[in-house]
């Protein structure tokens, strides 16, 4: 079984490498690797780019050639893979809180899931808090996203009814309140505690605000 700490250990969000790092770079002459490979890396070193690129000037300021600059990839091959910026940090913001997510459901599992509920909503929380805390870069895109305007709006709403699924396992919940409204409403207070400490520039603080995130989202399933 993958303890909490592998599964945190696992992950490579977006902006937790230098996309400029040597081994990364795809060398002239004979290659080994297929064309859908050599994309695949390029878009890897590109969505880095992105993350830092945005977490260093915010998405307004970040220009296209820094990302590429930051990624080590040429501005013709930027187009090849994504449509604009963008186009890019949706990918990035996408492609990373997926990661999170995904993560977040092992230890939610691995905790006992339906057996304990509420350590089992404390182990997924305490992933989240600690790989944001891990990778500055793409922790500033949870508050950056909204720069996007409806498509970055659209991506957010995602990733929060992506965290529905851990309430499977929630006791019912008070009478007269419409369960879904409920879990709604705790997993946006939970996002707003993040974004605020993020914007804040407070990303040590994230572990903190665990017992906290905790009570807030188990306390209305839970109390008499």
């Amino acid at each position: 079984m993958t303890s909490a700490r592998g599964t945190e250990e696992d992950l490579v969000l977006p902006g937790a490498r230098s996309g400029r790092e040597p081994e990364r770079s795809l060398r002239p002459g004979p290659r080994r690797l297929t064309p859908e490979e050599v994309a695949s890396r390029q878009r890897e070193r590109l969505l880095d780019g992105v993350a830092t690129t945005v977490a260093a000037n915010g998405y307004a300021g970040a220009r296209i050639s820094d990302i590429c600059r930051a990624a080590g990839v040429t501005r013709p091959v930027f187009y090849e893979l994504f449509s604009g910026k963008e186009d890019a940090v949706i990918a990035a913001y996408r492609g990373g809180t997926q990661q999170v997510v995904r993560a977040m459901r092992r230890a939610y599992e691995e905790a006992g899931g339906a057996a304990d509920w509420p350590a089992a909503v404390r182990a997924g929380l305490r992933v989240l808090l600690t790989v944001l805390t891990q990778t500055p870069a793409f922790a500033t895109m949870v508050v950056e996203i909204e720069s996007l305007g409806p498509a970055g709006r659209q991506a957010r709403a995602e990733l929060l009814a992506s965290f529905r699924w851990f309430f499977t396992d929630a006791p019912t919940g008070p009478a007269r309140v419409p369960r879904s409204e409920l879990v709604d409403i705790v997993v946006g207070a939970v996002h707003a505690a993040v974004h605020r400490a993020v914007d804040e520039g407070r990303l040590t603080d994230l572990p903190l605000l665990l017992d906290s995130l905790v009570h807030v989202l188990v306390a209305p399933f839970t109390s008499e």
